[in-house]
């Protein structure tokens, strides 16, 4: 079967289509629209209770604030001069300290306290500084109030969220593991690996991850910078000016830098890319890099990668760490702009003192949601450009529906009869490589492929298990077409043993007897006993039940063998061999030709063969070339005939003096 060209795949960081990307992808959230709406309406309510809040702090400190003032008012002072309680003396020495105050401009608060410590307590429990307790515990309960909620609403709508893209993310996994199974052979042999898995593992996760941390902050924080300037406005258009102006230069000169920063990191995803390739080539190919003294290449090309890679690196950390300094630097720079004018408009009685604490607060909240809504922004372009790779794996063309198909051959009743009829095949339709192939295999027969490379030999297994759609012509097992079968069906009336083994993580029992129920260990040991594994498995300190994976340190003929095995226990009447062989030893290669001969007896056999030696037996042995059988018979009348099977036969054994 055709191998996939890499295991490598990329994942790009910007989207082809943001707008259509994010509105379908919307659109199948349609699942948790209530949960998402909810959640996007907590945040939003949050942000406006955090808006509030400074509001009410700047009316707590203007109480707070005047009443640890003495209570000097012209009322105060009019009640103290007509009041009965306070005597004449005591009057007129109030009368005297206040003209004196007033004429002394520079009297400072500890002077005018220790002054008004010295009155009478008469006039001084009428001017003595009063905090109205009630009124701080009433404004303190609410603030604390607005803090919690909004903190609880945020808590609920970050779960609400979680919940959301996690199992929006299950979904799409389920999805795609339904796709996966409905897609055709062509689209596996036409993309990478590496690719496909991307999109599964990378993409998907991507998508919730971006979700969860994009959505929600982008809302509260446009909500908050937008919510922030109107409250500066509403509160002092003075003060609200002075806090943007001070900002705004700031954020010209990080957007400048960010700008001029782009290239950078664009350059080092690309120059990680191209290191990340090489040392994955250089590392699979290790050996043969160390068999050809290649260590010095491949070192020079690593360093080359690498300083690449450092270099743009470091250019990019370096701005992109100055990004924070100056975010503070905007910040502090807003806060003393602030405070200076605030104090001016304080002295003039413009404002009070609690508006410059809240304008403290607003400037942060102007400040910091633009690099939180750029992150926002940053995190939905790479949402949009993964969901866009995952839309494209679903929307792929899937293989024909067969749920209709009624007829169905039954694994126990089927005699064995295939027959090719003037099959016509090509992987695209401009290039057909299976021109007219025709042959009719009788019950138990024991067919061989061979041929050159590109000859057509795996790709007629291929159009036998119906793994691709035949161009023309047609295959018939038992008189039946397989037009009229379900794959399903197909695949259940074969054995396949493949050139590439697989073995996943799991027990040698779960491997052998895999997607096959009621097999007993019996069975399955007889199995390897025919093909000569069983001894290894013995030594194995669990037997059966060891651990095994296809990257465990297993040489490739026990793998082999193991696929072999695999293959016995699986009770179908066809068998294909696609060689099966090839990664045994010549030792190994004896005793597993006689287990295939066991295997074979009774079972209508294919056999895809290199190794002409071993096909000496089979009952007719095709010719392929160029898509068609040039020659067909037995081992030795293809010998007898002296035409291009006897030269692929001899070729084997030429040798270059």
């Amino acid at each position: 079967m055709p191998r996939p060209m890499s295991r490598r795949g990329n994942v790009p960081e910007k989207s082809k289509d943001f707008k259509g990307s994010m509105k379908r992808l919307f659109f199948s959230l349609n699942r948790w629209k209530y949960l998402l709406v909810i959640s996007v309406v907590f945040a939003f309510v949050s942000a406006i209770l955090a808006l509030i809040a400074p509001n009410r702090l700047s009316d707590l400190t203007d109480v707070i604030t005047l009443g640890i003032k003495p209570n000097i008012t012209e009322n105060t002072i009019k009640d103290i001069m007509s009041s009965k309680d306070v005597s004449s003396s005591d009057k007129l020495m109030f009368s005297n300290m206040m003209k004196s105050m007033k004429e002394d401009s520079n009297i400072d608060a500890g002077e005018m306290y220790k002054k008004l410590d010295e009155l009478p307590k008469s006039i001084y429990n009428i001017i003595k500084p009063k905090i109205d307790i009630a009124k701080v515990k009433s404004m303190t309960l609410i603030l604390v109030f607005i803090y919690v909620i909004s903190a609880l609403l945020s808590y609920v709508q970050s779960i609400l969220m979680t919940l959301v893209s996690n199992n929006y993310a299950k979904g799409l996994r389920s999805s795609i593991s339904k796709k996966i199974n409905m897609l055709p052979l062509k689209y596996f042999d036409t993309h990478e690996t590496g690719d496909i898995l991307s999109r599964v593992t990378n993409d998907v996760d991507s998508v919730a991850q971006n979700m969860n941390q994009s959505i929600s902050p982008l809302v509260t924080n446009i909500t908050i910078f937008i919510g922030s300037i109107i409250m500066m406005f509403v509160t002092n258009y003075i003060m609200a000016i002075t806090a943007i102006v001070s900002s705004i230069f700031g954020f010209l000169f990080m957007g400048f830098l960010l700008n001029k920063s782009q290239k950078y990191f664009i350059k080092r995803q690309e120059e990680l890319g191209n290191l990340n390739g090489y040392i994955e080539e250089i590392y699979s190919g290790h050996d043969i890099v160390k068999v050809y003294n290649g260590q010095k290449e491949a070192n020079e090309t690593f360093d080359k990668l690498n300083n690449n890679l450092y270099e743009y690196n470091r250019k990019s950390q370096f701005i992109s760490g100055i990004m924070q300094p100056i975010m503070g630097f905007i910040g502090n720079f807003g806060y003393v702009a602030v405070c200076v004018v605030g104090a001016l408009l304080v002295i003039n009685n413009v404002i009070s003192f609690g508006v410059i604490v809240a304008f403290m607060i607003y400037i942060r909240m102007f400040t910091n949601p633009l690099s939180q809504i750029a992150q926002a922004m940053t995190g939905l372009q790479s949402a949009a450009a993964a969901i866009e790779r995952v839309f494209e794996f679903l929307d792929e063309t899937e293989m024909n529906d067969e749920s209709n198909f009624t007829k169905k051959l039954n694994v126990r009743n089927v005699k064995g009869e295939i027959e090719f009829k003037n099959v016509k095949f090509g992987y695209n339709p401009e290039k057909i490589i299976i021109k007219d192939f025709s042959v009719k295999v009788k019950p138990g027969q024991k067919i061989a492929i061979v041929g050159p490379t590109g000859a057509g030999k795996t790709t007629m297994v291929n159009l036998l298990m119906k793994f691709y759609e035949i161009n023309s012509g047609d295959i018939l097992i038992d008189g039946t077409s397989i037009k009229e079968l379900s794959r399903d069906n197909i695949h259940n009336l074969f054995i396949m043993v493949l050139q590439d083994t697989w073995l996943f993580d799991g027990t040698i029992r779960e491997n052998l007897k895999f997607n096959k129920e009621n097999v007993s260990d019996d069975e399955i040991l007889s199995a390897c006993k025919t093909v000569g594994i069983d001894h290894f498995i013995k030594t194995l300190p669990g037997g059966l039940d060891s651990k095994v994976a296809d990257s465990d340190q297993i040489s490739q003929g026990q793998k082999q063998l193991l696929t072999i095995a695999r293959g016995m226990i699986e009770d179908a009447p066809f068998l294909i061999l696609d060689e099966a062989t090839s990664n045994v030893d010549t030792r190994t290669e004896e005793l597993v030709q006689k287990a295939m001969d066991k295997l074979t007896r009774g079972r209508t056999s294919f056999i895809i063969a290199h190794r002409l030696s071993t096909i000496k037996n089979a009952d007719l042995i095709l010719v392929m070339k160029e898509g068609n059988i040039i020659e067909q018979g037995t081992h030795q009348q293809l010998l007898d005939k002296n035409g291009f099977y006897f030269e692929l036969y001899n070729s084997q054994f030429d040798t270059i003096d």
